[in-house]
C-alpha cells in the first residue's frame, strides 16, 4: 500500500520530491488520474488548479494528467493505466459521497492492491482514514452524510491546514473519539508505505 496524505499537495517541495522517489519512475512517464470531484466553490477549484501547477512544477507531463470527475458510475478500466490517482481537496462530504456513489472507492481499494500510489489533498487524504466525522471542523455536510466511516486504509484521522487557532476545536474532538487524530499543517504530510508511517515536513 502506497499513500501521500497531504494537507496542500506540494506547497512544501519536500513532499513531491517525495512523491517522484514513491512512485519510482521519471516524472515525464508518470500517468495520473486527477480528482477535482470535492471542489465546488471558487476558492477551492482555484486550488484544484493550483495541484494541477504542482504536478506540472515536479516534471509531470500535462498529457499524462488525466481529469475524472466523479459524476458516473467508475470502471477499473478508467484508471487501469495510469500509476497515480490523486485526490485534490474541497468539501469532504460531497467527496465522501460521490466516492461511495460511483463505486470509486471499490476502484480504488483494486488499484493499490496493485501497487500503485494514492494521493489526497486535504479532503482527499480524510477520505482514507477510518472516519470522515472530523471533517465538520471546516467543512458543511451538505450531502446528508449520516455514516461517517472512511475507505480505512490508515486508522488515523487526518484534520488538514492545522494551525494553532485550530488547537482548542482539534483537542475537543479528540476527547469523543477512539481512534488517533493526526494534524497535518499545509507543509506536512503523511506517507504511508505498507506498515510503514513517515511524517515528511
Amino acid at each position: 500500500m502506497k499513500l501521500l496524505l497531504t494537507s496542500a499537495g506540494f506547497e512544501n517541495p519536500k513532499i513531491g520530491k517525495k512523491f517522484l522517489e514513491v512512485v519510482g519512475k521519471p516524472a515525464h512517464d508518470i500517468r495520473i488520474i486527477f480528482i477535482p470531484t470535492a471542489a465546488i466553490t471558487e476558492e477551492e477549484k482555484y486550488y484544484v488548479k493550483k495541484c494541477k501547477d504542482e504536478l506540472l512544477g515536479v516534471g509531470i507531463k500535462s498529457q499524462n494528467i488525466k481529469v475524472l470527475n466523479l459524476d458516473h458510475s467508475i470502471s477499473y478500466s478508467e484508471v487501469a493505466d495510469s500509476d497515480v490517482i490523486y485526490v485534490c481537496g474541497g468539501n469532504t462530504f460531497h467527496l465522501f459521497y460521490r466516492v461511495r456513489k460511483t463505486g470509486f472507492d471499490k476502484v480504488i481499494k483494486r488499484f493499490l492492491e496493485e501497487d500503485k500510489v494514492y494521493i489526497g489533498v486535504s479532503a482527499g487524504s480524510i477520505l482514507m482514514g477510518p472516519n470522515i466525522e472530523i471533517a465538520k471542523l471546516g467543512d458543511k455536510d451538505i450531502c446528508g452524510v449520516t455514516d461517517f466511516t472512511g475507505l480505512g486504509y490508515t486508522n488515523t484521522a487526518i484534520t488538514p491546514h492545522y494551525n494553532k487557532k485550530e488547537h482548542k476545536k482539534v483537542e475537543k474532538f479528540k476527547k469523543k473519539v477512539d481512534y488517533p487524530i493526526l494534524h497535518l499543517t499545509d507543509n506536512q504530510a503523511l506517507l504511508i508505505l505498507g506498515n510503514k508511517k513517515e511524517i515528511i515536513e
